[in-house]
């Protein structure tokens, strides 16, 4: 059966309410199936809610939960003063920025309605940014043993990442998802080691197709294969 996902599109929004926003929900789902195990009933049939939530951060470091702070270049006080918020946060990963003219998802997904395996759960989100940017004339590619949409990964001299992605997972409810740079300010990336990784750059649609991207048409690119790669309906 094919699920239904309700869509949000939350706009620019900082870091923090948007955050608090995603643990809200996955609380209201772990609990719904707490007491659904509970009184050992099917986990599958319970009232969970799926979510996508679309929103464009205002400018913002996160350092995921074993993240390294020295991956953070600059002090806080330096960032205040670039105008940067910094938040040391529950997902897997290291640090990533996220700022304006990036489409930052985060899927809240029940994935017992699904399938209950993270390595599925991860290859998927990158496939439907891989579909997405091969509209694009882009050919994206998976990093063995890194998360996330890279171009010639392969190549130590031309590997550069075009959608981060980190998540947490409770009671096998997801929350935190992806970050596709669209026409993204790339300088902020020059702040941090972008998800720790020494060597490699960042890119954006931007950068390698040399003019600025319809972002409204990028989102809606990513809705479309987000159903089709989740066999899901958006609503």
């Amino acid at each position: 059966m094919r699920q239904k996902v309700i869509f949000e599109d939350l706009g620019i929004k900082s870091y923090q309410p948007t955050w608090e926003y995603q643990e809200a929900q996955l609380l209201k789902n772990t609990q719904i199936k707490s007491v659904a195990r509970e009184k050992e009933e099917d986990v599958t049939l319970t009232a969970t809610e799926h979510r996508l939530i679309m929103v464009e951060h205002t400018p913002v470091f996160t350092l995921g939960k074993n993240g390294k702070r020295e991956h953070v270049l600059v002090s806080e006080e330096h960032l205040q003063k670039l105008g940067i918020e910094f938040f040391h946060i529950n997902r897997g990963g290291d640090v990533t920025y996220h700022g304006l003219q990036q489409v930052v998802g985060y899927p809240i997904l029940d994935l017992d309605k699904f399938k209950t395996d993270l390595g599925w759960y991860l290859r998927s989100l990158e496939q439907v940014i891989i579909n997405v940017i091969a509209d694009y004339g882009l050919i994206g590619e998976r990093s063995p043993g890194e998360t996330g949409v890279w171009l010639n990964p392969n190549d130590p001299f031309l590997a550069r990442k075009i959608c981060a992605m980190g998540i947490k997972c409770s009671r096998w409810i997801t929350m935190h998802g992806f970050a596709l740079n669209v026409n993204t300010d790339l300088s902020h990336f020059e702040y941090i080691v972008p998800c720790g990784i020494q060597g490699k750059t960042v890119t954006s649609l931007e950068k390698e197709l040399g003019e600025k991207v319809d972002y409204e048409e990028v989102k809606n690119k990513i809705k479309a294969q987000f159903q089709l790669v989740f066999e899901c309906d958006l609503v």
